[in-house]
């Protein structure tokens, strides 16, 4: 057991080292640019699950507006690399490591969201200094969630009582604390169980609905070439007019979900439609 986990952190040590001249990780890839245009198909599968998740972390595009921290979409992951089983294997090890976290998003039944630890805390402090400003709150119910619920608790949901439990390790919880939490944007209840929460990304509305619309956009948008397809430099190059997410966002997304798929030709790669 030990010399497994003394391995598994090896493992990790040498993926970092890897990336470590890759990009600043700072999300500043916006798909603008030739040579980023041309990356997509270059680099459309990984062979390692962190690897992965890092590089398009830094492929994340810049979105106007918006103060949200990159993330990597599940099928995204789906869309680069080709063992499934490794993937959900590496990503549960990632978890537990508490280097990543998972969300369960609103945008479709089977959508999640990856997060980086570092970046989902930033995201919360973000929250903290806003609520702090707004309502002249004290943040100590933030803290007690960040201290002892997220270390804690690392799967998407959690129950009512398990969430009161934990918190009140920091202290006396109130309901309004509750319900500031929910107001937050850090929880979201569960409609089929009003005592179970989702785990939430604050101020990913916005970008969440861009997700939806990019989606049916892109589709529409091979739906009215002649054989349903086009070649991927070209597809990239498209501007989509109701998603502020870039076009390559969209196309990993729908090749991992099943809708898109990708044909080699002796012109380059091809981008096809799976799904009618």
């Amino acid at each position: 057991m030990s010399s497994s986990s003394e391995s598994s952190k090896a493992r990790k040590r040498r993926r970092e080292a890897e990336i470590e001249d890759d990009g600043d990780g700072n999300g500043n890839g916006n798909g603008n640019g030739d040579s980023e245009i041309d990356s997509l198909e270059d680099c459309l599968t990984f062979s390692d699950t962190l690897v992965a998740l890092r590089m398009m972390r830094v492929q994340f595009p810049n979105i106007d507006k918006v103060s949200v921290q990159p993330f990597i979409l599940q099928s995204q992951l789906y869309s680069t690399l080709k063992d499934r089983t490794e993937v959900d294997r590496e990503l549960e090890c990632l978890k537990r490591e508490k280097v990543v976290r998972v969300f369960k998003l609103n945008t479709g039944q089977d959508d999640h969201a990856i997060m980086f630890l570092d970046d989902y805390l930033k995201q919360i402090d973000h929250v903290i200094s806003r609520f702090e400003e707004r309502m002249q709150l004290g943040t100590g119910i933030f803290q007690w969630f960040k201290t002892h619920v997220l270390d804690c608790k690392l799967e998407p949901s959690i129950g009512h009582q398990e969430l009161c439990t934990l918190l009140s390790l920091g202290g006396k919880v109130k309901d309004e604390d509750i319900s500031l939490l929910i107001n937050a944007g850090l929880l979201n209840r569960q409609l089929i169980d009003p005592n179970v929460y989702w785990f939430a990304i604050p101020s990913i509305g916005s970008v969440l609905k861009g997700i939806a619309q990019g989606r049916k956009e892109l589709i529409s948008l091979l739906k009215r070439t002649k054989y349903k397809e086009m070649m991927m430099t070209s597809l990239q190059k498209k501007r989509l007019r109701f998603s502020s997410l870039d076009m390559r966002f969209h196309i990993r997304d729908l090749i991992g979900s099943g809708y898109l798929r990708t044909v080699q030709s002796p012109t380059g790669l091809l981008v096809q439609l799976s799904k009618n």
